[in-house]
């Protein structure tokens, strides 16, 4: 949905989260496999790198008031992966591929050296396997509330597409708007993030208006969600770290199984009083903790398995 910086923020908004929405930043294409996938870019190339990764039906502008302050340090960017917000879409997708399109990103944004990857949900499961693929092309990864667990038929793919409707043209924007909703929901949500994520999140189709995502992008998974990266984590031999909502999908039991599957040598960090959906509903917690870990990772030697 295009429209001015200012319309995109809502009256109340803080103004931390008003100077994260008014930082520059660039609309970046890469081709990846016959696809055009974009990209957000902040901070002058050239630097350390940072890249975040949305997850499932979602697209790089939930990332947007969180990834901004970090551009007075990094080289910043987001990706959309194909079938999410602005990119391309395709006839199928794996997490595989969506691993190649973050790399692409990667080395397509600017960044000096080996970036470290933040990825929510979803894009948890795609940055695990990048971590698993790419480990040497990369500085570390960070994922948020992003539950690995052994198969579950009540999260499977066919259910998870469900959840998320069918595909819908709204007669207008704020017929639209109406109806966004995160999946799973969450008792808590900042207004002000849901105004600009949701606004971001619609496209103008013939007819009216229509969510940016492609409905066929549970195509990627056969079976369980869940279950998708554990092979990958294993074999995660990069930096490694873990957030844990507090009120989101990591239980504390799965918590402990990742932690062990990462044998042992990664931390596990709760965020108080988050759900699933961190970014919107404690995002100033969300970053304080990214921060906290790139700090401590410039200034120690990591754990061995």
């Amino acid at each position: 949905m295009a429209a001015d910086v200012d319309d995109l923020i809502a009256p109340d908004a803080p103004p931390w989260f008003r100077r994260a929405l008014h930082t520059p930043f660039f609309d970046e294409f890469v081709e990846v496999e016959g696809t055009r996938i974009h990209y957000l870019a902040w901070g002058e190339p050239g630097r350390r790198g940072l890249v975040f990764v949305h997850g499932g039906a979602a697209h790089a502008h939930w990332w947007t008031h969180v990834a901004a302050s970090f551009s007075r340090q990094y080289r910043v960017a987001a990706i959309d992966l194909s079938g999410h917000g602005d990119s391309g879409h395709r006839t199928d997708y794996s997490l595989e591929r969506w691993s190649r399109e973050v790399m692409a990103v990667a080395a397509d944004a600017g960044i000096d050296g080996q970036p470290v990857l933040v990825g929510h949900s979803m894009g948890g499961f795609v940055t695990i396997a990048t971590g698993a693929l790419h480990a040497d092309d990369l500085a570390g990864v960070i994922v948020l509330d992003s539950p690995v667990a052994e198969p579950a038929h009540e999260i499977g793919a066919a259910k998870a597409g469900q959840a998320f409707g069918v595909p819908r043209v709204y007669p207008t924007a704020e017929e639209g708007l109406a109806h966004f909703r995160t999946v799973p929901p969450q008792e808590h949500y900042l207004p002000y993030v849901m105004h600009h994520v949701a606004r971001r999140s619609l496209k103008e189709v013939p007819g009216g208006w229509s969510w940016k995502f492609d409905h066929n992008l549970f195509s990627a998974f056969t079976g369980s969600i869940r279950g998708v990266a554990m092979p990958y984590l294993p074999k995660v031999s990069c930096r490694f770290a873990l957030l844990r909502a507090e009120f989101g999908l990591v239980t504390p039991d799965i918590g402990d199984s990742m932690y062990e599957m990462l044998g042992r040598s990664a931390p596990v960090v709760e965020i108080p009083e988050a759900g699933h959906h961190g970014m919107l509903d404690q995002p100033l917690l969300v970053t304080t903790a990214v921060r906290t870990l790139l700090a401590d990772w410039d200034h120690s030697t990591p754990r061995r398995r």
